[in-house]
């Protein structure tokens, strides 16, 4: 029996650089059938088709404007799922891959079918012996997604969140459980995703042979006055944890979820008012007047 055939889906959005050294890594993969789609996201100077020339065995999607991580990602499990994949593989562009790291995730898979998807080890990229991350808690009480980073001898195979960094998915699972919720947009779509899995019958897998590395917010920098992350950043941030609130907390947890996360929140406005960040200010606040308020399917 064959290896699953699995689709690797990259988005890029003016990332060129991360993306070429994302798919020189890919190049490299040991796995007997991937294909990999990168879509790019409207990137400024035709990156996509720079990067296509590069490695033309590469499926290009090219989106006329930004659609997000969610977005961006939906067209390309869509195409995949379309094309017969049984395996879907998400995977930032900003990240170096070991070259078994695909075989070890569909190993994994494969020996744990009750598990709906699986990630890597994610090494931080600027220190490769520092675990950036290793899956996922999820804090009922206070719908708190937490990170597992301290120490990669003491994890769990079973997780409750997987990180959109780097996860497989089988192609039967999404099309039970749908694709990434497009309201989020970015940030906080794959706990969405990971607990919606979960809700349907599925445990989360951690497969630490596998080894990924991941220069973290790599999209989100912006070296401005303001700091190092943009404000969009901080906005959808402060929306989308609302959104988890109203989509996965109970009767019981809903009022201690608002109050921990509104607390948060509050003390980022005050940080950022003090240091004269207005726009950051504006963020935060937004984010949590849209996260209550939205209409939008979450």
């Amino acid at each position: 029996m064959g290896s699953p055939r699995t689709a690797i889906v990259l988005v890029n959005w003016n990332g060129f650089d991360h993306s070429l050294k994302c798919l020189e890594s890919l190049s490299k993969v040991n796995y007997e059938s991937f294909k990999i789609f990168l879509v790019d996201n409207g990137s400024e100077e035709k990156e996509g088709k720079k990067l296509e020339e590069l490695f033309p065995k590469i499926h290009l999607i090219e989106n006329a404007k930004n659609l997000g991580f969610t977005g961006g990602n939906n067209i390309g499990i869509n195409l995949a799922l379309k094309e017969g994949f049984e395996q879907i593989l998400l995977l930032n562009n900003d990240t170096e891959v070991e070259p078994n790291f695909l075989a070890e995730l569909s190993r994994f898979s494969r020996e744990h079918p009750e598990c709906g998807a699986v990630q890597p080890i994610i090494h931080s990229m600027e220190n490769r012996s520092k675990v950036w991350s290793a899956g996922g808690k999820w804090n009922f009480l206070f719908s708190r997604a937490i990170t597992l980073n301290n120490s990669k001898n003491s994890y769990p195979e079973k997780i409750d969140w997987i990180t959109g960094c780097a996860i497989l998915v089988r192609a039967d699972v999404i099309k039970k459980v749908g694709l990434l919720d497009d309201a989020f947009f970015a940030y906080f779509e794959d706990v969405d995703w990971s607990l919606r899995m979960k809700k349907a019958g599925y445990s989360l897998g951690f497969c630490s042979h596998s080894i990924v590395y991941h220069e973290a917010g790599a999209s989100s920098k912006d070296n401005s006055k303001e700091g190092t992350l943009s404000s969009r950043v901080f906005y959808l941030h402060s929306r989308n944890q609302f959104f988890l609130i109203r989509k996965h907390s109970s009767w019981l947890t809903f009022l201690p979820s608002i109050g921990y996360h509104g607390f948060r929140f509050l003390l980022w406005i005050s940080y950022f008012f003090f240091r004269g960040r207005k726009n950051k200010v504006k963020s935060v606040y937004k984010g949590i007047i849209d996260g209550f308020g939205s209409t939008e399917r979450i």
